[in-house]
């Protein structure tokens, strides 16, 4: 290959080039570069009939009411503002969530323990799902959240959310979901989906990133406390001038998604097979998480005698990681893959690849042939 083939989509996507395109015209002076705030000009009404119609376009992908649709900067920050904003104010808050969410849940979860709220952590089995039962037997009086991610973002595994959700809600517990590594994925439909709040990226979706939502169901009406003040933009959740130009963005992108949903899907999913059928004559290989319920595009792989690191090394030629960018700095094994029962020696020997809009067949080709190639040259020389 000329290049190395990029398999880590699940860190972040290219932006589509149509996206670009629509971003640039809300950037210079000849196009629409008003504060969607500024209602005295048509500059500012220009910039907010933008957002509006971006507000629509993701909250369509998800089957919401688009005044459901908060805009933040990213999931992290969703995630925050769900997970803080529900249970302020609350005498005794008590969380459920679990030890394999994204850090953006677990690190949040864990400060709010550290300021006296009682936390639940559940444990998932090897094959990295939460079950319902495990959920329901953690449920006390004064339960306020239970947040569960859908798509885990290093497993791609699935949470049943419609059995947890419908019982959630006919206890009156809130629910969040972080959706991140779902939408424009699978069929996300909050319908049918009994959640209250939901995070979304634009940067896992082919679009921008530094932008994100938060799907906060409006019947009956669920509120958060902000935990950004000034100005009191996005009906008082979350205040801050809107990036229109970034918000314009992940809206054509989530509709970019939702035209080619099953197609991506079918494509993913004989990538998927290509890749593993490439690797199947390569002893000692094995697949973390379940193989059932999960999504195309990831695949988390151990490499028995084979240190991680020093794999992900050889595979100079391919741009893949060994666990969440948002815990790539550190040398320690994965917490998702130890928090599904993985020994600190396999935990280190796994790799995340994941497949995208942009991947080939013959870059999967390469990519299976290059870690044949690898793998047999470090175990030979151990």
């Amino acid at each position: 290959m000329k290049k190395p083939v990029y398999l880590d989509y699940a860190a972040t996507t290219p932006v589509d080039p149509a996206v670009a395109d629509e971003m640039f015209r809300y950037l210079t002076p000849d196009g629409f570069f008003g504060n969607p705030a500024s209602r005295s000009h048509g500059f500012g009404w220009q910039a907010e009939a933008a957002v509006e119609s971006a507000r629509n376009q993701v909250a369509s992908l998800i089957h919401a009411d688009p005044r459901e649709i908060v805009w933040t900067s990213g999931a992290t920050e969703s995630d925050n503002l769900a997970i803080k904003g529900a249970v302020a104010g609350h005498d005794n808050p008590h969380i459920i969530t679990s030890t394999v969410e994204h850090k953006a849940v677990v690190d949040t979860c864990a400060w709010l323990e550290e300021q006296g709220v009682e936390v639940t952590w559940l444990e998932p089995g090897r094959d990295g799902i939460v079950q319902p039962q495990q959920v329901f037997a953690a449920l006390k009086p004064e339960t306020t959240l239970v947040s569960l991610m859908l798509v885990n973002n290093e497993l791609g595994c699935i949470t049943d959310i419609i059995t947890i959700g419908a019982e959630l809600r006919s206890r009156g517990v809130l629910f969040h979901v972080d959706a991140a590594q779902a939408a424009g994925k699978m069929a996300v439909d909050v319908t049918t989906m009994p959640v209250d709040f939901m995070s979304l990226s634009g940067h896992k979706v082919y679009g921008p990133k530094g932008v994100g939502a938060l799907y906060v169901r409006r019947s009956p009406d669920v509120r958060v406390q902000a935990q950004i003040h000034g100005g009191g933009h996005e009906r008082g959740m979350r205040s801050g001038t809107l990036p229109t130009h970034q918000i314009v963005g992940m809206g054509k992108a989530f509709a970019l998604a939702q035209s080619c949903l099953e197609d991506e899907a079918d494509d993913l999913e004989r990538l998927r097979t290509l890749f593993l059928e490439g690797l199947h004559d390569l002893p000692g290989v094995t697949l973390n998480g379940s193989e059932a319920s999960r999504v195309p595009g990831i695949v988390n792989l151990s490499f028995e005698g084979v240190d991680g690191e020093s794999l992900m090394l050889g595979l100079r030629n391919l741009a893949v990681s060994s666990g969440s960018a948002c815990a790539s700095a550190t040398v320690e094994p994965s917490y998702v893959l130890r928090g599904i029962g993985l020994s600190d020696e396999l935990a280190h020997r796994a790799l995340r690849f994941s497949f995208g809009r942009y991947t080939t067949a013959e870059e999967i080709e390469f990519a299976s042939g290059h870690i044949v190639d690898v793998v047999t040259r470090l175990r030979a020389v151990r």
